[in-house]
C-alpha cells in the first residue's frame, strides 16, 4: 500500500525545454492531487504568474487540470480516467499551454498519464460453443474469444488458463499490436460415448498488482466424425477504404474451402475476434464472406483496422484469417483557430514587432490535408508570424496612428492543403488607445475682431476656436491669455479669455479717441501629459461712434467781451467775411462737418459754405442794411444720429469805427449772462431743498468767474482772441483781407465818458473795446491802404 501512494504522488520532470515541459502522473488521482510545481520548473516566480494573468489554454472543453496561480501549482481538477480519455492510444497524455501577457508568453506543458490496474480482463461473450468430431486427431486448433482489458501494458491480458485440461492445451500467438490471440489445441481424440459434452473454463489474467481476471465457459459438443477443416484461400487479406465512405460500401470478399461434402462442407463466415466497436462498424455476410461497412469511418480515429474472421462448417471444424484494412484520408476537417491570448487596447506609439494575439491552429486531416497556413488580406499595420509549431503571433509591422484609424477589425484566414481546400476564419478586433501627438490647431492663422468704442465692460467680442485631433483628455482645449502689455499696460485689464470656450470679453470700455487697436496673444494648451499648445495673433480694432460733438475753435466765443467781424458797406457780392473753422476728435464720417446757417438777422445778406464754413455776402451790402448783424451757423457731424454745436458770429456793417462803436453800444452784452441766471433760478425753485445749497454754490461761482474776468482783461494788454484764421482770398476778385484791426473799448455806466483803446495793424486786425480805457480812440494803422478790408473785433466791459 505505500509503495501504491509513493507511485500514486511521485511526479516525473520528464522534459525541460524552451517553453514545453512534461509531467507524469498516475490516473485515478483524487482531486486536487499535486501535480508539479510549474512556476519553480519554468524558471518563473510567482510573481510574474500574477501580474501576468497566468491561465491554462486546452482545446479540451474539459479540464483535468487547474492552476494556482498564486502558488505557481498545478493541481488535479477532475479525476482522469485514462480508458475513458484515450480509448485505444497506449501512451496518454494531456496537452495544454501556460498563458501569460504583459508580455505575452507561453509554454507548451505535456501531462502524461500512466495507467492503473483497475480494470478487469472481459470476454465478449460469456459463453462458447463448439462442436468437435470425435475424429478430430489431435493438434487441430480452435480459435477461442480473446479478453480484452482497458488498461495498457503490464495491466493489460498477460496470460490464459484453461481448466480443465485434460483433452485442450492453449497456444497462444503474439500479434504486432501486442495483443494475443487465442487458441486450443487438441491434444488427445475425443470419445463421444464417453463424455458427450465438455465444459471448458477459460481465463485471462492481467500483469496489475494485485492480479485481476475474466473468465467464458467453453462448451464442446463431440459429433461423429467430420476429418476435413475449412480453409482460407489466404491467411491475411488486405483492403483500403475511404473515410466518411457511404453506408453499404463492400470494403472486401474473404474465401473458404471444405473438401467434405453435404452439411461438413457448409462453410459459415463469422467476425470472431477484432478491435473494440469494429462490429458496430463492420458486418459480414455469412454465407458467401462479404465484408461491408455499416458505420461511419473516420480516419482520425481508426487509420488501420484489423478484423479476424472465422470459417466455421457444420461439423464444427474452422479456421480463421485476418483482414487488415488501410483507412485513406479526405480533406474533410476545416483548420480550427484558438485564440490563445489577445490584447484588445494597443497604444499607437507601440513600437514595430510588439505582439499583439497569440493564436493556435490545428487540423485533424493528415499530409496535405493537414497543412495549414494563415493570412489576412486587408493592408494593415500587422504581420502574422509562425513563432511556433502551429502557432502564429499578430504583430505590428508598422507605425500606428490612432487619428487616422482608431479601431482595426482583422480577419484572419486558415487554409489547408487538400484539394478542394477547406479554410477558417476569426475576426480580431484591436482599439487603438490615444497618444498626446498632435497640438491643438486654430482654425485661422491669426484673427481681427471689431468693437464699438463705449462698449459694456464684460461685452463678448469674439471667440477663437482651436481643434486637437487627439481623444478625449488629449483633445480637451483650454484657452490662455498669454502675458503681454498695451501702451505699457498689462492686456489683461483690456481683455480677458474664455479658458473653456475661447470667447473673447472686453474687460474694460474702449474709447476710440484714446486707442484704435492692439493685440494679443492666445495660447490653446490641450490637456494631455506633457500638455501640447499652439499659439495665434488676435488684433482687436476699435470702431468709432459718433461720441463727440463738433468743437468750434474760431470764431471765439468769450463771456464778457463781443467780437465782431467788420464788413464795409462797399464790399461786393461774394465778399469773405470770416470762417468758421471747428473740429471733431471722432473719424470717418463721424468727423465730417458740414456747415448752416442756422439764424441770422438778415437772411438775404450771407451765406455759410457747407463745407468749408466760409461766411460770405451774397449781394451787394447797401446803406439800408444794419450795422449791427448777428449771425448763428451750427456745425453739423455726419454721424448717426448726428451731433451738432453752434456759434454766433457777430457782423459790423459799416465803413468807420466811430460807426460801429455807435451802434455797438446797444449789443446786448450780458444777455447770455441773464439767460444763465433766470435758468439757475428756475431750477432752484422746481427741485428740493437740498438743491437750493447746490444754486447758491453756482451763483456763487459764476460771481467769482466773472471777477477774474474783469481783472484779467483789466491788466492784460494782450488782445482775447487765442486763435487767429490765416488769410484768405478773396475769391470774387474784389480784394484780399490782409489786416485785421483790434480795438479796445471801455466803457463807463455814462457812454460819453468811454475810453477806447485801438491796436496796431498786423495779422491780428481786430476792432477790440475794453471799457478799462480812458475813452479816446487811437488808430492803430492810419496808412490804411485804399482797396482793402478790415475785420473789427469789438470787447465791451463795464469799468
Amino acid at each position: 500500500m505505500k509503495t501504491l501512494l509513493l507511485a500514486l504522488f511521485s511526479l516525473f520532470l520528464i522534459n525541460l525545454a524552451i517553453g514545453q515541459i512534461s509531467y507524469s502522473i498516475p490516473e485515478e488521482m483524487p482531486k486536487g492531487s499535486l501535480v508539479g510545481n510549474i512556476a519553480h520548473d519554468l524558471g518563473l516566480n510567482t510573481k510574474r504568474f500574477i501580474s501576468g494573468k497566468a491561465k491554462i489554454h486546452t482545446r479540451n472543453s474539459l479540464e483535468y487540470v487547474k492552476l494556482n496561480r498564486e502558488r505557481g501549482l498545478l493541481f488535479v481538477k477532475e479525476k482522469i480516467d485514462r480508458e475513458a480519455l484515450c480509448t485505444e492510444v497506449t501512451v496518454c497524455s494531456l496537452d495544454f499551454q501556460i498563458i501569460l501577457e504583459n508580455p505575452i508568453e507561453f509554454y507548451t506543458v505535456t501531462v502524461q498519464i500512466t495507467d492503473v490496474n483497475d480494470n478487469a480482463p472481459t470476454f465478449e461473450k460469456s459463453e462458447m460453443n463448439f462442436k468437435i468430431s470425435e475424429s478430430a486427431t489431435p493438434g487441430v486448433e480452435f480459435v477461442l474469444e480473446r479478453a480484452e482489458d482497458n488498461d495498457v501494458g503490464i495491466n493489460g491480458v498477460q496470460k490464459y488458463e484453461l481448466k480443465p485440461s485434460d483433452n485442450f492445451a492453449l497456444k497462444l500467438h503474439n500479434n504486432p499490436n501486442d495483443k494475443k490471440n487465442v487458441e486450443m489445441v487438441l491434444q488427445k481424440p475425443l470419445d463421444r460415448e464417453t463424455e458427450e459434452q465438455i465444459n471448458l473454463v477459460l481465463t485471462a489474467i492481467d500483469g496489475g498488482d494485485p492480479q485481476m481476471s475474466g473468465t467464458m465457459l467453453i462448451v464442446i459438443t463431440v459429433l461423429d466424425a467430420n476429418d476435413n477443416a475449412p480453409r482460407f484461400t489466404q491467411k491475411t487479406y488486405k483492403a483500403a477504404l475511404t473515410e466518411n465512405s457511404p453506408i453499404g460500401t463492400v470494403v472486401a470478399t474473404v474465401t473458404a474451402s471444405d473438401a467434405d461434402q453435404g452439411s461438413y462442407g457448409k462453410i459459415t463466415y463469422s467476425i470472431t475476434s477484432t478491435q473494440a466497436n469494429v462490429k458496430k462498424i463492420f458486418e459480414i455476410k455469412e454465407e458467401n464472406g462479404e465484408v461491408s461497412l455499416i458505420g461511419n469511418i473516420d480516419f482520425e480515429k481508426n487509420k488501420l483496422i484489423e478484423i479476424i474472421i472465422g470459417a466455421t462448417d457444420d461439423g464444427g471444424l474452422t479456421d480463421s484469417c485476418k483482414l487488415i484494412i488501410e483507412v485513406q484520408d479526405i480533406n474533410d476537417n476545416k483548420p480550427e483557430i484558438s485564440i490563445m491570448s489577445k490584447s484588445n487596447v494597443i497604444s499607437e506609439d507601440a513600437v514595430v514587432n510588439t505582439v499583439v494575439t497569440v493564436i493556435n491552429i490545428e487540423d485533424n486531416d493528415s499530409g496535405e490535408n493537414g497543412k495549414v497556413k494563415c493570412f489576412f488580406t486587408e493592408n494593415m499595420p500587422f504581420v502574422l508570424k509562425m513563432s511556433a509549431n502551429n502557432f502564429y503571433s499578430l504583430v505590428t509591422d508598422n507605425e500606428l496612428d490612432r487619428e487616422t484609424y482608431s479601431e482595426y477589425n482583422i480577419t484572419v484566414i486558415c487554409s489547408d492543403e487538400g484539394v478542394p481546400s477547406l479554410s477558417s476564419s476569426v475576426t480580431l478586433t484591436l482599439q487603438i488607445s490615444d497618444v498626446n501627438d498632435n497640438t491643438p490647431v486654430f482654425e485661422r492663422s491669426s484673427y481681427e475682431a471689431y468693437i464699438v468704442e463705449n462698449n459694456t465692460p464684460g461685452v463678448s467680442i469674439f471667440t477663437v476656436k482651436a481643434t486637437d485631433n487627439d481623444w478625449n483628455q488629449n483633445a480637451r482645449v483650454s484657452y490662455i491669455l498669454e502675458d503681454s502689455s498695451v501702451n505699457g499696460v498689462p492686456v489683461s485689464s483690456y481683455v480677458s479669455v474664455s479658458a473653456d470656450s475661447g470667447v473673447i470679453h472686453a474687460v474694460r470700455s474702449f474709447d476710440y479717441e484714446q486707442i484704435k487697436d492692439f493685440h494679443f496673444r492666445v495660447r490653446a494648451q490641450d490637456g494631455g501629459s506633457p500638455p501640447l499648445s499652439s499659439n495665434v495673433t488676435v488684433k482687436i480694432l476699435i470702431q468709432d461712434q459718433n461720441d463727440n460733438p463738433p468743437q468750434v475753435l474760431y470764431p471765439v466765443q468769450t463771456g464778457g467781451s463781443m467780437v465782431a467781424e467788420m464788413v464795409p458797406r462797399s464790399a461786393d457780392v461774394g465778399y469773405l467775411v470770416t470762417k468758421v473753422v471747428a473740429v471733431d476728435v471722432d473719424s470717418g464720417q463721424n468727423a465730417w462737418l458740414s456747415y448752416k446757417l442756422q439764424k441770422a438777422s438778415y437772411r438775404a445778406l450771407f451765406e455759410v459754405g457747407l463745407q468749408i464754413g466760409e461766411i460770405r455776402t451774397i449781394r451787394q451790402v447797401t446803406d439800408k442794411d444794419a450795422v449791427k448783424q448777428r449771425l448763428t451757423v451750427i456745425v453739423e457731424d455726419n454721424g448717426q444720429p448726428s451731433r451738432s454745436a453752434t456759434v454766433i458770429v457777430n457782423v459790423a456793417v459799416a465803413d468807420s469805427f466811430p460807426e460801429v462803436l455807435s451802434e455797438f453800444t446797444d449789443f446786448p452784452h450780458n444777455k447770455e449772462y441773464n439767460d444763465n441766471l433766470t435758468f439757475y433760478l428756475v431750477l432752484a425753485l422746481a427741485v428740493v431743498s437740498f438743491l437750493f445749497i447746490t444754486c447758491l454754490v453756482v451763483i456763487i461761482s459764476v460771481k467769482i468767474y466773472r471777477w477774474r474776468q474783469s481783472r484779467i482783461l483789466y491788466h492784460s494788454s494782450l488782445p482775447v482772441i487765442p486763435y487767429y484764421p490765416p488769410r484768405y482770398s478773396d475769391t470774387l476778385g474784389t480784394g484780399t483781407l490782409p489786416h485785421v484791426y483790434n480795438y479796445e473799448v471801455c466803457r463807463t455806466t455814462d457812454s460819453r465818458k468811454s475810453d477806447c483803446k485801438f491796436g496796431g495793424a498786423g495779422s491780428q486786425n481786430m476792432l477790440i473795446m475794453d471799457p478799462s480805457t480812458t475813452g479816446t480812440m487811437q488808430r492803430l494803422n492810419k496808412n490804411y491802404p485804399s482797396g482793402q478790408r478790415a475785420a473789427l473785433s469789438f470787447s465791451y466791459r463795464h469799468c
